[in-house]
Order: structure tokens, then sequence, then C-alpha cells
């Protein structure tokens, strides 16, 4: 393996001599051939349409988390890429890029860059097959031993890598103007007097740089936590250290944990890195701090991370993660349409995707939001490429929300295309040999497709062999006054999600049959939401309700979701592709129950005998008043926002949200700290007082502070309030909490998962 640069080396080597388990990821992979083949590198093709075929030279960089690649433009002749950057590698011609501009025959010498967000898939040819076989294996190899790096590894390798770059003349010793730019890079601006002191601290041989042991010695002052500190030596009653006695207390007076001597030793076996002390059944400090940057640590009910709710009742009983032009990537004027948008929406757990359809050339119908100018991306791509990828991530049925704009013979096309390509997992009949008289559940529905659209009749016709025409005229929209001819195909396989236009309440109670469905526009539902709130809750316990953002939402903005849960919509639908506020609440709602994107409503919201009003709070089982409180301690690695500016710092704070009913709707943020994205502290309490904690999300927000224009955004982590664990609830506990952030009653959770969850759901 390519050697690594000394000074990196040395670092890592004295640390671990100090007891600590944090090997990059390239230790981890020394000697692998597909790691090899990734650091020498290699030419590809780099594919952007049929007549864009060019070559370049990839390669890894040392520090195994960067991907080079050149350029030929004249600013940027040499490019990188973050490995985290990378959202999956895809072999074979799987993407749009390459079925439009690429031949069959190069199948198996394919492979495509999947990045998050919005950025462009990487389209790269090999010379030969087993050549894309090896980049993809080592891509993937390097991607999930990143994924699979503890939190302090991850940490320590980010520092590490940082020493690396600020040693400019590659001497494997750090100057004083190193050490300045050292810090710079780690997004801390300190003046230079404390420059200097921190360097003269360390420099022992007095040679005018840091080697060896003074690099550990600088990397321990910057890294010392003496909040930590303070929790572990409250607890550490024997012979300074933990014992298992004392890791227990601190588990069950603390983090207010059910858990028993058993639980507390195996974390020791398990965290603990000092032989001697785990002998003792003890746990040293840096053991301890290995285990708070786990995910025993973490804010989010470990039990939650996994599907736990009761998945047999009704569909309707559940909120469910909906996507709103699913087949957009950008706005709604001039964006691209690509199956893309789909597969990253359904990666993401949403079950409920829309396709907007319209007669295209050559008899095939196309996908594009109709009278703009976005692309248009075939119907039958888009049906291969959600019947590969619905499944991934969830078991739960996927909805296919057809706004059906085509002619007859195109939806002809249309039903054979999603019958012969979804086969046995398109719903083409209702469960069961009698007429149902009630949703089948999540559970019975799993890994099957219902579509959602119009239909010609009622269900009773498929069990009363009653004949229908073959086609006939019915509204074109939910809401629209035009009319568009229906093809039996197409309706034929409409069960349990028949689109029916809305007439009020009463008449939708005394006419529509359970599986008839409405969608209504943001404004519409917001009115309804507002001023006939028990009776919209009402229709929702036996009807699906689908929301969808207004028309003028030409930005793809979206609007807040929170006041349709309020009342029982199932399908808010969003614009997955916009990162906002509103996408945060949503993938914070779905964050629980093994993130498979349906939800069961609380109980008020499901029985027929409740009177629940989001903004009038009469007494009823809703009412379940408790006291949150926050106190915002540290952070740890906040990233830079201007990474172009090689000085700029960012000035934090942190900004604590509560979304839910009304009253419970509340915000109170902390003040800036000046240039400090490393380790800034706060350490400021924040009450909340919650009404119904049952439909309350708990929002953090970390923004760099501007004077001058909006903060901006640096990251931000969102999940139900009935999904953060307990901590201990007496006042004093507060004061013993100064590195992490805590939640709900005080419970200590690690910085570094929070604030790394924000940059990841950020990215996002």
């Amino acid at each position: 393996m390519t050697n690594k640069p000394k000074l990196l080396l040395q670092a890592e080597r004295v640390k671990r001599r100090s007891g600590s388990q944090a090997p990059s990821p390239s230790h981890k992979q020394t000697g692998d051939p597909d790691l090899q083949f990734l650091l020498d590198g290699g030419k590809l093709i780099k594919i952007r349409s049929s007549s864009w075929q060019k070559s370049r030279f990839y390669k890894l960089e040392e520090d195994c988390k960067t991907l080079w690649h050149e350029s030929h433009k004249i600013f940027k002749r040499n490019q990188t890429f973050s490995i985290d950057d990378i959202d999956s590698v895809r072999k074979g011609r799987q993407s749009e890029g390459f079925l439009k501009h690429t031949d069959p025959s190069v199948e198996d010498r394919c492979f495509s860059i999947i990045f998050k967000g919005r950025k462009r898939n990487l389209d790269l040819m090999a010379n030969q097959g087993h050549e894309a076989k090896q980049w993809v294996s080592g891509l993937e190899k390097i991607i999930n031993n990143m994924h699979n790096l503890s939190r302090q590894q991850k940490s320590e390798h980010w520092i590490f890598n940082c020493m690396r770059k600020a040693d400019k003349n590659e001497d494997n010793k750090m100057t004083l103007k190193e050490l300045k730019h050292f810090l710079r890079q780690i997004n801390v601006e300190v003046d230079e007097t404390y420059a200097a002191d921190l360097f003269k601290k360390c420099d022992k041989s007095n040679s005018g740089t840091l080697e060896g042991s003074e690099i550990k010695h600088f990397y321990d002052l910057l890294t010392h936590r003496e909040e930590i500190d303070v929790i572990y030596g409250k607890y550490a009653q024997t012979e300074g250290q933990m014992s298992a006695r004392d890791l227990l207390n601190f588990l069950l007076n603390e983090q207010r944990e059910q858990v028993s001597m058993q639980d507390a030793l195996k974390l020791i076996e398990k965290y603990e890195l000092d032989g001697t002390a785990k002998e003792k059944k003890h746990m040293t400090k840096d053991g301890f701090l290995m285990y708070m940057h786990q995910e025993e640590g973490s804010i989010l009910n470990p039990k939650h991370k996994h599907v736990y709710q009761d998945m047999s009742q009704p569909l309707n009983h559940y909120f469910i993660s909906s996507s709103h032009n699913t087949y957009l990537m950008e706005d709604q004027l001039r964006g691209p349409s690509s199956t893309e948008a789909y597969i990253k929406a359904l990666m993401k757990s949403c079950r409920c995707v829309e396709l907007d359809c319209w007669d295209g050339p050559n008899g095939e119908p196309v996908i594009y939001h109709g009278y703009t100018l976005t692309s248009k991306v075939l119907f039958r791509d888009v049906i291969k490429a959600v019947k590969d990828y619905a499944f991934k991530t969830s078991d739960y049925p996927v909805i296919l929300s057809l706004e059906n704009h085509c002619s007859v013979d195109q939806q002809k096309l249309m039903a054979h295309h999603m019958i012969a390509i979804l086969g046995d997992a398109l719903l083409t009949k209702p469960l069961g040999d009698t007429l149902p008289g009630n949703f089948p559940s999540p559970e019975e529905l799993k890994g099957k497709f219902l579509i959602k659209g119009k239909r010609l009749n009622k269900l009773d016709a498929i069990f009363n062999n009653n004949s229908t025409v073959d086609e006939d005229t019915v509204s074109e929209e939910d809401e629209a006054k035009s009319k568009i001819k229906l093809a039996r195909e197409l309706s034929d396989i409409v069960i349990y999600c028949k689109s029916v236009h809305f007439n009020g309440f009463e008449h939708a109670k005394d006419n529509q049959a359970f599986y008839e469905m409405s969608s209504f526009k943001e404004s519409k539902a917001f009115s309804l939401a507002q001023n006939s709130a028990t009776a919209y809750i009402h229709h929702n316990m036996d009807k699906l309700s689908r929301i969808y953002p207004a028309g003028s939402r030409t930005d793809s903005s979206n609007y807040n979701p929170v006041p349709m849960w309020n009342v029982g919509c199932q399908i808010v639908a969003l614009n997955f592709q916009t990162p906002s506020k509103e996408m945060h609440l949503n993938q914070g709602r779905f964050l629980q129950n093994g993130l498979c994107g349906y939800i069961l409503k609380p109980g008020f919201l499901r029985s027929f005998s409740s009177q629940f009003d989001p903004s009038t709070l009469t007494k009823g089982p809703w009412l379940q008043k408790k006291t949150c409180h926050i106190m915002v301690i540290t952070a740890q690695q906040l990233p830079k926002i201007n990474k172009d500016k090689h000085k700029s710092i960012v000035d934090p704070l942190v900004r604590v949200e509560i979304y839910g009913v009304p009253a419970d709707n509340a915000s109170k943020e902390t003040h800036y700290i000046e240039n400090n994205g490393f380790n800034p502290m706060w350490n400021e309490n924040f009450q909340f007082d919650i009404q119904v904690p049952e439909l309350a999300m708990l929002r953090f927000v970390v923004e760099d502070y501007d004077s001058t224009s909006q903060n901006d955004l640096i990251g931000q982590y969102c999940l139900p309030l009935t999904s953060v664990q307990n901590g201990k609830e007496t006042p004093h506990s507060t004061q013993l909490r100064r590195q992490s952030f805590t939640s709900s009653h005080n419970r200590v959770i690690s910085s570094e998962e929070i604030l790394r969850t924000f940059i990841e759901l950020w990215v996002w």
C-alpha cells in the first residue's frame, strides 16, 4: 500500500499507544488488492452524452477519503470529491445517461457513482469489465468502511487528515505557521498570542517545530474534554475509575435506562480500551468517552430504530411518507425529469410517489410536468426503476399516484407496462374473496404496489360480475373541471385508492366508500384544518387524504406538513428534491419505526369517539402535559460553510424548535460563539411546556450567525418528541452535562452524534 505521510502516522501511532482504537480507513484495508487498485488509479471514460465521452485519470488519495481526478478545465486542472459525498455505486448501465448514450454491449464495463443531494451522477466506463468490477468493489469497501467507523474514529481521522494538509512542506513536522493553518482547517480562529503560547507549551525540545510526542501532546490539548471530566468524575468512585457498579449508577440515575449489572458489564467489555481496567471490570475515562460516542448514547430511542409499532391496523391509520411530482430533480418549470428522482425518494423510504403521465412520441407515454419546459422521461423506464428500488429500504406497500392526462390508447399501454413489469407485486384485486369493508394493513400489503387513480365503477362490480363499458369520461383532476376518457384496463387496477372529487365531509360520509379518496391542494387543506378540524380528523379515520403543494410553488418549495398531520391526513406529499425545514420535519417524522415510511397515528386520531381539535385542546386523552428541559452545552467539529474562503470561520449558534399543535409551537436559541466551529460552548438552558407530546417534533438547528444577512444553515436534526430517550429530571443534573447536547429531561447524548447527524441530513 502507498505509504501515508509520517506526520499522520506518528500521531496515529502515539494515539494507539495511549490506548485509543482509532485506525484510519487505510489501516483497516492494508493489503487489500481492491484498495491498492484504487490507490494506484487508472483511466476511465467519463460519459456525458453520445458525443461527450472523454478519458480521465481517477485515483483514491492517501487519506482514503477523497477521490482525485484530472480535469481539462482551464482554472480547475485537478478536482476532488469526498467519499462521504457518495450515496451509492451502481454496476452496469443503470443510469439514464448510460441507457441513452451507450450501447448494451458495454454493459459490464460501466458503473455509476451516485451522489447525495442534487449533484449530478458520474457515469464512468472502464477499458475492461474486470476493471469496472474492481472499481465498484473497491469503492463499496471504502464507503462501507467509512460507515462502520465509530464516531470517535471518524473524528480522529478527520483531525489527522487536517494535520497532514497543514504540513505544507511534508517534512513530518509542524511549525507555528503550519499550526495556525491547521487551526483554521479545523474551524478555529485564535489570536497570535494564544497560538504562540500553545505552540511553546508543546515544543518541549525548543526546536521551533513539533514532531513525534510533541504532536501527540498538541493533539491531547486540542481534544481535551473538560466537560466529560466533570461527568466521569462524579461517578468514577472506585480507584479513580468507574467500576461496573459506578457505571450502572450512571445508567440508572443519569440516563434513566432500564438496565442491569449485566448490561453495565457488557458495555465495559465492548468499549474499555485498557486491558488492566477491563480485567477489573472497570471503565476508564477513555472507555467512557468511547461509549459516549456510540449509538447507546444517541438521543433517538434505539428501540425506535426498528419497526416497533403495530403494523396490522388499516392502511388509513398511518402517516405515509409521500412525494409530490416525484419525477422532478429541481424546479417545476425547467428542471430535469429523471428516474433517478424516484430512486432517491424510494431509498429514503418514501411510500407514495407521483407519476404525471402524458402522451409521448411513438405511442409511448411519458412523465413530465405538463405545459412546462421540464424534460420528459418514459413511463416504462420509471416503472422499471420503481420495481427495482421500491423495497430496498422498506417492505411496506408503495402507492403509485397517477396524474393521468393520456389518451385511451396510451392509458392501455400504461396498464400493460405496470402489469408486465410489476408482475405479482401489483395489486389487481382486493384481498380476500368478499367485498371489503375496510383497508387492509401495511403488514398484509407488504411488497405490494397500489395504484391511485380514477376508476369507472365501484369495487363491488368485481364481486357482482357486473360488466362495464371499455371506457368512459371522468374528471381529469380531483379538483379540476376538465374531463378525460378513462380506459377500462387502467381503471381495473385501481383498487384501494380510487380518486374522487371532494364535495364536503357530510357528502363524503354519506356517499363515499372507504377506498374513495380525495386530494387537496394546500390552501384548501389548511382552510379545512383551521375551520373544520374535528370533521377533517373523523374523515381521515376511515378514508385516505392526499395533500399537495400549491401550483404557485414553481421553485419546488414546500408547505408546513405539521398542521396536516395534526388533523390525521395520511399522504402529505412534499417536494423531496428540495432541502428545506419542511423536508427536515418530514424526515424527522419518519425517522422512527425503522424508517419504514409508515407511522401509526396517535389513538385520538383513530378513534371515532375523539373530539380532538388541535387549536382548542379541550380535555381528552391527547392532553399529556410534559415539561421538556434542554441544555445546549457544546458542539464538536462543525463544518466550514464558505470553503472557498480559506480564513472563513463560523460563528455558530443553536436554535431549539418545537413543532406540533399551535399551543406547543416554540423556538429558543443560544447566543452565537465568535470564530469557533471546532468546540464552541454555550451552556444555555431552555424549557418547553408541551401539551400534546404525541404530535410534537423536536428540532435542533445549528447556524452560522451573520449580522448583515440571513444566517447560514450548518446542520439540523429532527425527531419526534416521543422518540427521545429520557434522562435524569433533577435540576442539578443539568450542571453535569457540559459536553453534550442534552434533551428531554437532560439525557446525556454525544454531541458528535447529534452534529454529525445534522451534517448528514443537511447534505441530503
